[in-house]
């Protein structure tokens, strides 16, 4: 396969346009079209295919620029001429690690990620290992969460196209930093997707949330899947990524002899091996099975076995946020009691066979806590999705206290999992994160909006607040104020974060993977739980009165208020957490 050579079964002409100039491609046995030899490949070339007798051409679904949107004409790109500068990195292990999620567009005031390089010296203060960033392909608009994206290669030139995210990853290196990309393989945007003129991309045997499925097991499948597994390498060797995040697994329905999920994963190992660098895949799945993340040597032991490394799990979310908050609307509901709290910390999901009164079935498997080591599920006690999926765009900060946003910290950050930050937790930014598009469509538009309204209906919130997802104030409301970060309690909260950060760090029992070895003593009636970790007890004053828990010690490690001190019990104020050993 070379440039200009294109996969399109469907129609029975193809013909590319350089320059302004038309090509006639010769079509093959395997229903890819192949250009002449002869032809200018070097970056900064303008192209697209005339499919059938169109007289307009679409993009490359392979391109990798597109200067001028969605819609607009690719543009050849030469990756292999950056100078990269990290040549000693060997990648990051996911396990230990703290990840850091954020979405360019919002992280700075300019919204690009030349402007986010000049923010990572921020994450390395923090004490962050790994930046996970939401979708950067390209969609139609000038901003989106990224989840409508198209062009599956593009970098979107909102955000400064690819050169600039090469610039991006190498200087995430240089100071230390892994990269994880968050990549969409489930759907396409409802703006711009030109991939069914060319072949079966998608099919109608599978439907999903967003319409018809993507074609991974009905005919011509085999070079969508190569579509994908390309894809992947784009990021993890070309683009020098460390990890994906794949969004929303459950959507890839894949009736296949190997899943696709067990092919990436297989693909991902191979790079790995041959590169020297520490690849890994993480799958976000509401499914709570944890077959998902079980190595494909296992399979015979415990059933399925995909060999993905890591999966999100909104089960933590949801027991530390109705402990904090008390809000048990929706799918809050079966986390009402501390108890979830403890079954999650514990044993990983709390729904692992269980009634889920949302959901209305029971949902889940249990995790061998025996077996599987405690980082393979990644948790926050905010992301992306929990904060921008609120009616208003709501963080925890608008609602909690310091000690109860350090409480939160705590649990997260020293908990036997892999700990997640959303972009501005670290200093309870005050600035909400909504969701909001830019869909030229007018239709489009309308559609959006009246949807998110609908989705709230089960959770129990106003629709009159939900904020137009269209609104450009939607967007710039949602834009992080870095001049918070140093104020009031904005620094003190930023302190907290950095001491547990190291404190994570200094003690190795926090990063011990060992899920058997991991206790919990909670009061339902009083409102406090211990977590204990090996010689160390993370102890915790949901309530607001002062409370004298049970727990002898000899130093204290951290503590929200500096009242705190050791003995032979350890008396909390209201809203606060301590280490102690």
């Amino acid at each position: 396969m070379a440039l200009y050579d294109v996969w399109a079964p469907e129609p029975s002409r193809v013909r590319l346009q350089l320059d302004g100039t038309v090509h006639e491609l010769a079509r093959g046995d395997d229903g890819w079209w192949r250009a002449p030899a002869d032809l200018d490949r070097s970056p900064g070339h303008r192209y697209g295919f005339l499919l059938d007798d169109a007289e307009t051409p679409v993009p490359d679904p392979r391109s990798l620029s597109q200067p001028d949107g969605v819609h607009g004409l690719s543009e050849t790109f030469d990756a292999t001429t950056f100078a990269w500068t990290d040549s000693d990195w060997k990648g990051r292990p996911l396990a230990g690690s703290v990840i850091y999620e954020l979405h360019i567009g919002t992280f700075t005031p300019d919204g690009t990620l030349d402007s986010a390089i000049e923010r990572l010296d921020h994450l390395v203060d923090l004490g962050v290992d790994l930046v996970e960033v939401l979708p950067v392909n390209a969609f139609n608009g000038t901003h989106n969460w990224g989840y409508d994206g198209v062009d599956w290669f593009a970098v979107t030139e909102n955000y400064g196209g690819p050169a600039a995210y090469q610039r991006f990853v190498d200087a995430a290196h240089a100071l230390g930093l892994g990269v994880v990309q968050d990549v969409v393989y489930n759907h396409l945007g409802p703006s711009g997707n030109y991939l069914p003129q060319f072949g079966p991309y998608l099919t109608d045997k599978h439907a999903s949330t967003w319409g018809t499925g993507v074609n991974l097991d009905d005919a011509g499948s085999d070079e969508v899947r190569s579509y994908i597994s390309d894809n992947t390498m784009l990021w993890l060797d070309t683009f020098h990524v460390d990890g994906l995040r794949l969004d929303a697994v459950h959507a890839l329905v894949d009736d296949s002899p190997v899943h696709l999920l067990e092919e990436l994963a297989i693909r991902t190992d191979h790079l790995e091996a041959v590169s020297g660098r520490s690849k890994w895949l993480i799958a976000e799945s509401d499914k709570n099975d944890a077959s998902l993340v079980t190595p494909r040597e296992a399979a015979g032991r415990s059933g399925a076995a995909f060999g993905i490394d890591a999966q999100w799990s909104d089960d933590f979310h949801h027991s530390v946020h109705v402990a904090l908050t008390g809000e048990t609307t929706g799918y809050y509901s079966d986390f009402e009691r501390l108890a979830a709290l403890e079954k999650v910390l514990t044993r990983g999901f709390f729904h692992d066979g269980t009634w889920s009164s949302f959901r209305e079935t029971y949902h889940g498997r249990p995790i061998d806590t025996e077996r599987m080591p405690a980082w393979r599920l990644v948790v926050a006690n905010q992301n992306h999705d929990q904060i921008g999926n609120r009616a208003i765009g709501d963080r925890l900060a608008a609602t909690l206290d310091e000690g109860q946003l350090v409480i939160a910290a705590a649990l997260t950050l020293l908990s036997p999992y892999t700990p997640m930050l959303f972009m501005g937790e670290e200093w309870a930014a005050s600035t909400p994160w909504q969701f909001f598009t830019s869909h030229p469509e007018p239709d489009l538009g309308e559609a959006t909006a009246k949807g998110r309204i609908a989705e709230f209906a089960k959770m129990g919130w106003d629709p009159s607040v939900v904020p137009d997802p269209q609104a450009p104030s939607t967007f710039t409301d949602s834009k992080l104020d870095w001049n918070e970060l140093a104020t009031g309690r904005h620094a003190t909260v930023f302190d907290a974060y950095k001491r547990l950060t190291a404190l994570r760090r200094a003690e190795p029992e926090l990063v011990d993977p060992a899920l058997a070895g991991v206790a919990v003593d909670y009061s339902e009636d009083e409102r406090w739980l211990v977590l204990k970790r090996g010689s160390l007890r993370i102890a915790v004053n949901f309530g607001e009165d002062p409370r004298e828990l049970p727990v002898e010690s000899s130093a204290v490690l951290f503590t929200s208020d500096a009242s705190i001190v050791s003995g032979r019990a350890l008396r909390l104020p209201g809203h606060s957490v301590a280490v102690v050993r």
